[in-house]
């Protein structure tokens, strides 16, 4: 009876330590650093000054959101095959995210602009006048997602051919 016991609790410990080698999961994590870090550099070369906040935030060159699930779709299609239900899964909701960047998201935050330039211009007796300026960097152009997708894709490849090699 404690040999049953024992060998359930290493094997479900054992269970827990498999995230750390899920093939999708880091590479989806890897590309997403990778994109925050980029975008460190790029809002640099923009701005000419270090903006650590890139490092946490949305909007900007490449598309993290992008990165991350084109990273996990094709790090999927790679290991399963690109003819299962999971790599349709994870295709679709890589569309959806970057249609949703370069549309919903990036009209957002260009209607913050003009909003924000609007209590820009108020009397300062107006009410809104001393409200905090919204968000404007929120989407991605088109150029940036594709760069995010390019990133994601070439990060899923590159783990894949990292692992295949490791373990031949």
């Amino acid at each position: 009876m404690e040999d049953s016991t024992a060998t359930t609790t290493t094997s479900s410990t054992h269970h827990y330590f498999t995230i750390f080698t899920n093939y999708p999961l880091i590479s989806s994590l890897t590309a997403f650093t990778i994109a925050q870090f980029i975008k460190l550099f790029t809002s640099w070369y923009r701005e000419r000054r270090w903006d650590l906040k890139q490092l946490i935030g949305s909007g900007g060159m490449p598309s993290s959101h992008s990165a991350t699930v084109t990273a996990l779709a094709v790090a999927i299609g790679l290991q399963e095959g690109f003819g299962g239900s999971h790599f349709a899964i994870a295709l679709i909701l890589a569309s959806v995210v970057m249609y949703d960047a370069t549309g919903v998201r990036l009209h957002a935050g260009r209607q913050a602009e003009v909003l924000n330039q609007i209590v820009y211009e108020l009397p300062a007796e107006h009410p809104l006048a001393e409200s905090r300026p919204l968000r404007e960097l929120l989407g991605h152009t088109p150029p940036q997602v594709i760069a995010g997708g390019m990133l994601g894709s070439v990060t899923a490849v590159t783990g894949y051919l990292f692992t295949r090699v490791a373990t031949s």
